[in-house]
């Protein structure tokens, strides 16, 4: 093209900047007119409750776990990390939390995009802010509740034949896996073992007890315990913290022991009790009590020492205050029973004594009641209040139900225990007395009356028995009952004059399996007290004289002495016993009038024959105790050949 043309296409307009033109008729469209730029205002989030919004997101905010955080953390270290993991527990201690940290340590990058797996995700890099949002492609999770069959695991095992989309590892978290049925854990069964490297499985239960063996030997299985009544104190109060909520030690200390082990449950009460408040007044005792419905802490400790005092009327009105207050007789009583299993820990472990998992008061009532209180009493009233519950809850009449056992509470506790009884009885002190306190025992059901009632003396005898079947005194009042706070245990006053008297103490003395022993297993072979021979047969362990001679020595003074000998002696006393009983029933049988009544009923057979004549204890006759310092006569069963017949008295 020529210079000339040149200049002559300089005079043409250009088409506009942005590549449009209006050569073909198109006219140029005016500029709009710029629109301010206005910042959008975020929208309103709804509010998330506490257990979200403080979920641990590292395994340094896990509490409680510090086992399986110390594990995973060096698994992360040395590589060594499972392609399958079953973490059991109960609810609200963290399994699912842990799954999310363990899918976030897997994949995670990085703040710079190279990392590798860690046991400290960064939370920054795409993987992990995908995985905490929920919508990561490669963490898959499945609620086994609701997805139980073959087709659900079907589809998981075929998701693990393809490499990961967006992370370094496939996760499958699968939740409740103890609901799959068993068609589906078989399914799952071969995968599980070999999987592909790119695949990690994270199943969390609380029903360990429900899945397959097959699964759980194939998984690295991590036991999530619950966490601590002292730790879920500090938590509470760090989390009140920062929502800038004022709250009572107690009241934390309320919420940490209805939470039982669970931090989930104690981050939802504790949502529910700064919502009770006004935001500026402190969260008080009482109200988080109300909010639970427990009764008063301090009310609980006096009604507890009023029933173990047997104060009716205390305990009345103190039911009386609770019920109009609008506490719960059933929770009243669950209160009540908790305390007792309290005071029985301070009772028999002493080093719970100096724990701080107790708040001081009541670690301070609780060991004075059981430095008061015996173990038995303990026991028996850790039974009746678990009777009473059970009444109590299905009882239409409530209050009235929760009442009547309470003021069962109170009779037993002014009632001698039965082994006192029973020992009252063998010594032959006081008759009137003893049976008195048998009838009403009786009457109250704390102990058989069977065992309580004695031979009746006649008319002369100046007894009757009673409708319950104990017996009572003519003559003679009964003592008032003592309380099991004021109760002396009861001290023996001679040491044993006979090789079954012996016997009979080591039973009084609660040693059942000492006492076992010497029944079916040991031969006198000398009685000359405070010097013991016997021989023992195999079945019993060998330090079983030194054990007996110890009992002895710590009891009677040091001059006891047990030795074991090679000499045959005498049968044990369960061989005597059953030798008597079978001479007996053969006696009986060839008795004339137990043969008539045989051929009259045909097919009836012959039943325990009893002899009042003989000892409760071992069915043997009663016996003389023996000069001390002499050898007792041998016991010879044929020599009872000559008594007289029972069956003709």
């Amino acid at each position: 093209m020529s210079e000339t043309d040149t200049s002559t296409n300089d005079d043409l307009p250009m088409p506009p900047s942005d590549g449009g033109g209006f050569l073909f008729g198109d006219q140029p469209e005016p500029a709009p007119e710029p629109v301010p730029v206005t910042t959008p205002t975020p929208e309103k989030t709804g509010y998330r409750v506490l257990a979200r919004k403080y979920r641990p997101a590292t395994l340094d905010e896990l509490i409680g776990q510090d086992a399986l955080v110390r594990t995973l953390r060096n698994a992360f270290a040395t590589g060594r990390v499972a392609h399958a993991f079953m973490l059991t527990g109960v609810r609200g201690v963290g399994k699912t939390t842990t799954a999310r940290i363990l899918a976030r340590g897997l994949n995670c990058t990085g703040p710079d995009g190279k990392g590798g797996p860690t046991a400290d995700p960064c939370g920054v890099c795409p993987n992990c802010v995908a995985i905490l949002a929920d919508r990561h492609p490669d963490v898959l999770e499945m609620d086994a509740a609701s997805r139980t069959g073959v087709d659900d695991v079907r589809e998981i095992i075929e998701a693990c034949h393809f490499r990961p989309i967006q992370g370094r590892m496939k996760v499958f978290i699968i939740d409740e896996v103890h609901m799959l049925s068993r068609n589906a854990f078989n399914a799952l069964l071969k995968t599980l073992e070999e999987p592909p490297s790119q695949v990690t499985f994270v199943f969390a239960t609380t029903e360990l007890r429900k899945v397959p063996v097959t699964v759980l030997s194939r998984c690295q299985r991590f036991d999530l315990r619950r966490i601590a009544q002292s730790e879920l104190v500090d938590f509470f109060g760090r989390v009140a913290a920062k929502e800038e909520v004022k709250i009572a030690p107690d009241a934390l200390r309320l919420l940490a022991r209805a939470a039982d082990g669970s931090v989930r449950d104690g981050l939802s009460l504790l949502d529910q009790a700064i919502a009770q408040g006004d935001g500026s007044a402190t969260i008080s005792e009482e109200s988080v009590a109300a909010m639970l419905g427990l009764s008063d802490r301090t009310a609980v400790f006096d009604l507890f020492g009023y029933v173990m005092k047997g104060d009716v009327p205390a305990v009345i009105a103190l039911c009386d205050d609770t019920c109009n207050r609008g506490g719960d007789p059933g929770i009243m009583l669950r209160d009540l029973a908790e305390l007792t299993h309290m005071v029985t820990r301070l009772k028999t472990v002493r080093s719970l004594q100096e724990t701080m998992d107790l708040p001081e008061a009541e670690r301070t009532r609780g060991v004075e009641f059981a430095q008061a209180l015996s173990l038995s009493a303990l026991s028996r009233l850790w039974q009746m209040l678990l009777k009473g519950i059970a009444e109590v809850d299905g009882a239409p009449l409530q209050r009235e139900a929760a009442e009547m056992v309470l003021i069962r509470l109170c009779h037993a506790a002014t009632l001698p225990a039965p082994e006192d009884l029973l020992k009252q009885f063998e010594r032959g002190g006081g008759a009137g007395q003893g049976a008195g306190v048998a009838s009403a025992n009786a009457g109250h059901g704390t102990a058989p009356s069977a065992r309580l009632s004695s031979p009746s003396r006649g008319e002369d005898g100046g007894q009757r028995r009673v409708a319950n079947g104990g017996w009572t005194g003519e003559h003679e009042e009964p003592p008032p009952p003592v309380p099991l706070m004021q109760a002396e245990p009861a001290v023996r006053a001679e040491p044993p004059r006979s090789w079954r008297a012996l016997v009979a103490f080591v039973k009084e003395c609660r040693e059942a399996t000492l006492h076992g022993h010497l029944l079916h297993s040991t031969h006198l072979v000398t009685f000359a007290a405070p010097m013991v021979e016997i021989r023992v047969d195999r079945p019993a362990p060998a330090d079983l004289p030194k054990r007996l001679q110890n009992l002895l020595r710590h009891h009677f003074g040091p001059a006891w002495t047990v030795r074991m000998v090679d000499a045959p002696g005498e049968p044990t006393l369960a061989e005597q016993s059953a030798e008597i009983i079978q001479l007996h029933r053969h006696r009986s049988a060839g008795h004339p009038l137990v043969q008539a009544i045989m051929e009259a009923f045909p097919g009836a057979q012959l039943g325990d024959v009893k002899d009042h004549t003989l000892d409760d204890h071992y069915g043997l006759p009663a016996e003389e105790p023996p000069v001390v310092g002499l050898d007792p006569e041998p016991f010879h069963p044929e020599d009872s050949m000559d008594e007289p017949d029972p069956l003709n008295d």
